[in-house]
């Protein structure tokens, strides 16, 4: 008789989301922000050139001689799930999936031509299958997203100066390409996640995979309510100082952190996003080519402004504060206007009635 092992669960069936879009679970600021980025001049050319530079033949090749290729055969535990994530997500080519030895934990998706995940030793170790499920969701997400060409592109651009030759503006040109990139790699972590728990289905295990990333394998030391209320500390917390630490500390991290991740996940489920799209209403990948780019930059808009209105971060308090002061300036301006100028524009000098002496 088989011995179960810690990790086994019981098995159960999950939805499936037939033709969904990846937009179905992408952070509004990750929609623009590719939209955004493939607009930037010199983006093109710089592409291909790293695309020359990268090899993906010479980054494959380095795999399957340095780590483990996932198969029925090998890491057939994990081929399983990759297989089951592809299911879910409605999607034909599953990526390549290798597993590499290393403590450290870590999982990634790179390649611009062909998505190839990565997951290291030392995660395989510390997650049970669910989490795995989770994470395993997460990376394919990325793959679905297209979010491999720019990872790639922004691991590249952190290690080659040379590349600055590339851009108008030289090094400034490059500083701001990868600005930019790195805030949108942040948006397409929160994205992933959500992919992530759309596969998996298990809120429990989402979390703890955030818990695990933050404190290691000593689950039965850790709360998960104690975990998400401490990202809510993290956000909120302090004075105007903590807030310009927060900023300095983030502004070059290509990851949020796991708390503030795992309380950005319960406020997509609490928003009811999640529980839309698991009873099937979700945009469809028939629809994508007819999605408005200007839609989705009002929805990165929007999604900002409603994170400054209910952000308790006193650096948001200020530039809530400013936003109502220059809005009532406004409306004080566009109303002496009115009054000097009237509802049909400018008078004749002659005949036009003597101004406010207000001023």
């Amino acid at each position: 008789m088989p011995v179960e092992t810690q990790d086994a669960v019981p098995a159960r069936v999950r939805k499936t989301f037939p033709g969904i879009s990846s937009r179905a679970y992408e952070h509004p600021a990750d929609r623009a922000a590719l939209t955004a980025l493939r607009k930037l001049a010199g983006f093109d050319s710089l592409l291909k050139m790293l695309n020359g530079l990268i090899g993906e033949r010479r980054v494959r090749l380095l795999l399957l001689g340095n780590a483990v290729q996932v198969s029925p055969q090998q890491f057939p535990r994990l081929d399983g799930l990759l297989a089951d994530a592809c299911r879910i997500l409605d999607q034909e080519n599953a990526p390549e999936l290798f597993v590499q030895q290393t403590p450290v934990v870590n999982a990634m998706t790179i390649g611009m031509d062909r998505p190839v995940i990565v997951l290291t030793t030392g995660l395989v170790e510390l997650l049970d299958e669910e989490e795995l499920r989770f994470v395993i969701g997460h990376e394919l997400g990325h793959a679905f997203s297209g979010h491999a060409v720019y990872r790639t592109m922004l691991i590249w651009l952190l290690n080659l100066t040379g590349a600055a030759s590339a851009l108008p503006g030289g090094i400034l040109g490059l500083q701001a390409l990868i600005t930019a990139l790195l805030e949108w790699f942040r948006k397409a972590e929160i994205s992933c996640d959500r992919a992530g728990l759309l596969v998996s289905q298990d809120v429990e295990a989402a979390v703890r995979t955030h818990m695990k990333l933050a404190g290691g394998a000593h689950l039965h030391e850790m709360n998960p309510m104690s975990f998400i209320e401490q990202g809510r500390e993290y956000e909120s917390t302090g004075d105007l100082r903590d807030s310009l630490l927060r900023f300095s500390i983030t502004r070059e991290m290509t990851h949020p952190f796991p708390s503030v991740r795992a309380l950005d996940l319960t406020r997509w489920i609490d928003s009811g996003a999640y529980a839309r799209v698991m009873t099937g209403e979700y945009p469809r990948r028939s629809d994508d080519g007819s999605a408005s780019a200007r839609a989705a930059a009002k929805d990165a808009f929007d999604s900002y402004n409603e994170g400054i209105r209910t952000s308790s971060d006193p650096l948001m308090g200020k530039v809530r504060d400013f936003m109502r002061e220059a809005g009532a300036v406004g409306d004080r301006l566009g109303e002496k206007m009115y009054r000097k100028w009237g509802p049909n524009g400018p008078q004749d000098r002659a005949g036009a009635e003597p101004e406010d002496s207000e001023d």
